[in-house]
């Protein structure tokens, strides 16, 4: 359809039908309008339930502005059992929506009326205004999407930290994103592996088999205060390691749990298309096997030197750290042939950082404040699964894509 720029002389209608949703109702509002010989520059519609509010916006000519039209407007209502609201609007009441600055903001929790009064009332102090809100999940962990434009927020840095601080505090999940970017359509999911894919630190396990756990420990410890950086940590840490049998290894690996939802999760993305990476600063060891076991498309870890069926305490090749992580999101990308906006990166450390932040969706799992504040959503542990509302899959659709293929 065609939009007739505004002048000052021209007058608008605004049409609000509201009623029981039935069949037939756009049908006969929109045939009085063509009748009319009114141009429809808009039109928005929402149920809940079987409850319908149903809105056009009509270029309300000169020629056009008779009583007959609203008889005829409201004589179609009176049939379909709906009221209908008029509003005459000049060119100044109009909303450019070019000028609109639009967020999704995500919201997964068990309380939903809390959890929706309290994002609400945050965006409204911030001066953003709710344009939508569609709820993705009725279980017992809600899920709501809200579409607001913050056109005349002073800060986003200051309303992602206080959405970010009242999800810690009322314990929900959330994401916050541009709305051109949410609407982008993502190709990539690269996860971390300890404490992301998996439940465990595959390091703390080894140390565990190999009696150096206080050993590691320690210098983890000083490598967290920031006394000593990643690569010297880590390779002290694998050179405690030395001497350890791979048939000590083959039975840690055997106790290494999934994150919960996992599975599900990557058999989702899978049946969407989604190509799907582990980046880790862990060991391939393990990173191998979850690449055969989750079917995953890429697989980076360091690689640990073995001799005669044991640790040699040493790395073989070059070191993943978290600048090597973002660089290994980059170079996938482009593999794919895709952009960086398409790629959901999933971590929960400081070394995830840099990864985090190269991607267009970086969320932060079960997390430390500094890395929830550096993403762009925030999933607690044993919610895995949620990461799909983040990506717009509702409860509907997660049903259908996890039944088994016929």
């Amino acid at each position: 359809m065609s939009f007739h720029p505004p002048t000052a002389s021209k007058r608008y209608l605004a049409i609000t039908a509201t009623g029981r949703d039935r069949p037939g109702i756009t049908a006969a509002i929109t045939r009085v309008i063509a009748e009319a010989g009114l141009p429809l520059l808009e039109v928005e519609q929402a149920t809940l339930q079987d409850l319908l509010a149903l809105s056009f916006l009509v270029d309300l000519e000169p020629a056009a502005e008779s009583k007959a039209v609203f008889k005829d407007l409201l004589f179609a209502a009176w049939e379909l059992g709906v009221t209908l609201d008029f509003k005459i609007l000049t060119a100044g009441d109009l909303i450019d929506e070019g000028e609109r600055t639009l967020y999704v903001l995500t919201c997964l929790g068990e309380e939903a009326a809390g959890m929706l009064a309290a994002v609400s009332q945050i965006v409204a102090g911030e001066n953003a205004n709710i344009v939508s809100i569609r709820t993705l999940a009725r279980t017992a962990s809600g899920a709501l999407e809200l579409l607001i434009d913050t056109g005349l927020v002073p800060s986003m840095a200051k309303l992602r930290q206080r959405l970010l601080r009242a999800s810690t505090r009322l314990g929900f999940d959330m994401a916050l994103q541009r709305e051109e970017d949410y609407r982008r359509s993502k190709r990539l999911v690269v996860f971390d592996m300890d404490s992301t894919l998996i439940e465990n630190e595959l390091i703390v396990e080894l140390a565990k088999a190999a009696g150096v756990a206080e050993g590691v420990a320690e210098i983890t410890e000083g490598a967290m205060r920031g006394a000593i950086d990643f690569e010297r940590a880590l390779r002290h840490r694998v050179a405690l390691l030395e001497g350890l049998s791979l048939e000590k290894i083959e039975a840690v690996l055997e106790g290494v749990r999934l994150s919960h939802g996992v599975e599900e999760l990557i058999t989702v993305l899978r049946r969407l298309g989604f190509k799907i990476a582990v980046i880790s600063g862990g060991f391939d060891i393990l990173t191998r096997r979850l690449e055969k076991r989750l079917g995953l498309d890429y697989a980076f870890a360091n690689r640990l030197e073995i001799e005669e069926g044991r640790l040699t305490g040493r790395i073989e090749g070059e070191i993943i750290d978290d600048l090597r992580k973002a660089q290994l999101v980059e170079e996938i990308a482009r593999a794919e042939g895709i952009g960086l906006d398409q790629v959901v990166a999933i971590g929960d450390g400081a070394n995830d950082i840099l990864m985090l932040g190269r991607a267009g969706l970086g969320i932060a799992y079960n997390a430390k404040e500094i890395v929830r504040k550096a993403a762009d959503a925030s999933v607690a542990a044993r919610r895995m699964s949620n990461i799909l509302y983040l990506l717009g899959v509702t409860e509907r659709d997660l049903a259908n894509l996890t039944q088994e293929p016929r």
